[in-house]
């Protein structure tokens, strides 16, 4: 295979269903369906489609026991190495854990549920319930949710060091549980945050398997040429060990997705890497999420489209547009930008940094965005030169 040309870590062995990751394995590829999970026939279509694609394992989101209750029966029709992304209700992993093959949960999202207790005692029961099922397991760390006990350590402009720390600090309980069959995953909507946060990580603890990806990408080109410039730096210097091209897509099934990771990787291997590693720099950056099961309304596809066609006057200055599908990873994921819009059911929220700005519905915020926009660059244009 072509990743076997390629420097690797010596990371240890985490087996995924039927697939294995680190330990000199070949890089995984990974996606994540785009179906409301409760759909079961839509979701069993684009498990199929991923895999039929390339997709090494896919992961589904869990919000509720309904979506549990569908994924049983998913799994008894696929083939597929299924991971579940836990989102805010850890108590589900018990009910998800003998269908699939990996869970994944979120340090941040921990303290969501069950707030009286401490994040230690959550983490043994995943580790447990994950001895018991045969699961690999994922700490998925995401700039936008950190641990609040980490984030109020440093200065808020400091986002890479809470993500650190909180990642070191689950690793060392599972080791101290004697849990090991695990991985880690460390992302930022910016490909330069990506790259360091990760090659840091992998300088304290080269020992455990990385999953690579850059978050709330966009949509393509854009999306795949940020997601290109952190994983040329990373898995040339041989940090990496599962990869997820993360691509705001019309297309349901999203193949996109792994036709991309996969070319990536033979690029990387065959020596074809850019030298641009500044994408964004001093200029309109439109960051977006996966088009994911936790959407509540199919029309934030379109208006992450629309959004990037009515910004193209705005192209040359320095400002960041957050177009975000979802209530779990809005709020928090759209403090950092300039602007931020996360679409609900049926009114999409417009932030102002972490401000809130209002609530508009979806025919009325593309006016409503670019007054704000306006006002950002009227001040930027008037303001001195330093």
């Amino acid at each position: 295979m072509e990743e076997r040309t390629l420097p690797r870590n010596p990371t240890r062995a985490v087996k995924i269903g039927t697939v294995t990751i680190g330990d000199g394995n070949r890089i995984a590829v990974q996606s994540m369906t785009a179906t409301h999970t409760k759909n079961i026939d839509a979701t069993i279509e684009q498990i199929n489609a991923l895999v039929n694609a390339g997709a090494d394992v896919v992961r589904v989101a869990v919000d509720s026991t309904k979506d549990a209750e569908a994924l049983a029966e998913i799994s008894r029709q696929v083939t597929a190495n299924l991971a579940v992304d836990l989102q805010e209700n850890y108590r589900l992993a018990e009910v998800i854990a003998p269908h699939v093959a990996k869970l994944r949960y979120n340090p941040g999202h921990l303290y969501h549920h069950e707030r009286e207790k401490p994040w230690q005692e959550k983490v043994e029961y995943l580790a447990n319930v994950a001895v018991e099922n045969d699961c690999a397991m994922r700490v998925g760390v995401n700039c936008g949710s950190v641990d609040p006990a980490m984030k109020e350590k440093y200065d808020p402009q400091d986002s890479i060091s809470p993500m650190l720390e909180s990642a070191i600090a689950h690793c060392e309980l599972l080791d101290s549980l004697n849990f090991t069959r695990y991985c880690v995953s460390l992302k930022d909507s910016d490909p330069q945050k990506v790259i360091e946060v990760n090659t840091r990580f992998a300088e304290q603890r080269p020992d455990i398997p990385l999953h690579l990806g850059v978050t709330e990408a966009g949509m393509p080109p854009d999306g795949i040429i940020k997601t290109r410039i952190a994983f040329e730096q990373l898995i040339s210097k041989g940090i990496g060990d599962t990869i997820r091209v993360s691509l705001t897509l019309p297309n349901p099934r999203k193949p996109e997705e792994i036709d991309a990771g996969r070319q990536i990787l033979e690029d990387i291997a065959a020596g074809r890497v850019r030298t641009v590693v500044d994408f964004g720099t001093e200029t309109l950056n439109i960051i977006s999420c996966p088009s994911c099961s936790r959407v509540e309304n199919e029309a934030f596809i379109d208006l992450a489209q629309q959004v990037k066609e009515m910004t193209t006057y705005a192209q040359e200055y320095d400002i960041t547009i957050a177009v975000m599908g979802c209530r779990v990873n809005g709020p928090g994921e759209t403090d950092d930008a300039d602007l931020g819009l996360w679409c609900g059911p049926n009114h999409v929220n417009l932030k102002k940094g972490p401000e809130a700005i209002g609530a508009y519905p979806y025919d009325e915020i593309l006016p409503r965005l670019r007054e704000e926009l306006d006002i950002i660059i009227e001040q930027k244009s008037s303001a001195p030169v330093s």
